[in-house]
């Protein structure tokens, strides 16, 4: 009869055992709560932060403005040495002439109207791969002969790099402390269940019953603590999400920020959510049990 696996017995034995130990089992539900919504609330600013810098490196652009000297055919000759920077994916040269019209456009003023192409300078507008190193590659391309300034935006891009490192090195140290407590809450309940209930688990030992007979339903116990852990912190955090998104949506002051939607984000943070509570719930239990079952 040991050897025979019954889920049924296993998830009554567990679920009776929550019951059981029902302070315990909340307080354990709580710290993978506040665990898992850290983690999740981390993750989503530096998942909006990625976006944001996708966008940047898709749109933003430096410009790389030729010597005066050289003329049109000597400064489209630049392009090769400009595509040689690493980094760089993409150079469009701007003559002149079509920077005037740039500058024209979206400007009803009638001095610009008697501006002359010779005010302004030929220019390259430059697209990077990796807009964390955008820096350097516009100091890169100012290097090469032929070009004699570069105008590249490159407080923005380090901002948002700063904020994401800073968020990920945040979450990282709060996560590794609340996975702590979190299994040590775990592994103290299902002590005190196997302490409660340590005459019978004594009696299953002598009558032939496995250490995978008796850990069973221990293991169960904390799956479910750890799912049940899981899910209200995933409701809880799509709330929080969707609040902080429309406060940012309707905020003037924070209206170049692009906040992506809860519902694209689900398919990857459910499952993240609730294998990482299961994790914990398992490895609580087996940590828990494992030298109580050298009897």
């Amino acid at each position: 009869m040991a050897k025979k696996f019954d889920f049924g017995y296993y998830c009554r034995e567990g679920v009776s055992s929550i019951f059981t130990h029902g302070f315990m089992s909340f307080a354990a539900v709580c710290m993978i709560v506040a665990c898992l919504l850290i983690m999740g609330s981390f993750s989503l600013v530096a998942v909006n932060l990625d976006n944001m810098l996708g966008d940047l490196e898709a749109e933003n652009e430096f410009l790389a403005y030729i010597d005066e000297s050289y003329t049109q055919e000597q400064a489209v000759a630049l392009e090769d040495d400009i595509m040689a920077v690493p980094n760089v994916s993409e150079a469009i040269f701007v003559t002149r002439a079509e920077a005037l019209d740039d500058f024209r456009e979206g400007r009803d003023n009638q001095l610009l109207s008697d501006l002359e192409p010779d005010v302004l300078r030929d220019r390259f507008r430059i697209h990077v791969e990796d807009i964390e190193l955008l820096k350097e590659s516009a100091d890169a391309v100012e290097q090469i002969p032929g070009v004699a300034d570069v105008y590249a935006a490159t407080d923005i891009a380090q901002g948002f790099v700063m904020v994401r490192n800073i968020a990920t090195g945040i979450a990282l140290v709060l996560i590794g402390i609340l996975v702590v407590m979190s299994l040590f809450i775990i592994a103290n309940t299902i002590k005190l269940a196997f302490f409660y209930r340590r005459e019978e688990i004594a009696i299953m030992k002598m009558c032939g019953a496995t250490n995978a007979f008796i850990r069973w339903p221990f293991i169960v116990q904390g799956m479910i603590l750890g799912l049940a852990g899981a899910i209200i912190a995933f409701l809880l955090q799509w709330g929080v999400y969707e609040l902080v998104a429309k406060a940012v949506i309707q905020s003037n002051g924070l209206s170049l920020l692009a906040i992506l939607p809860f519902g694209s984000l689900v398919p990857v943070f459910l499952p993240v959510f609730c294998g990482a509570g299961l994790l914990i719930g398992v490895v609580g239990s087996v940590v828990a049990i494992r030298r109580f079952l050298q009897v």
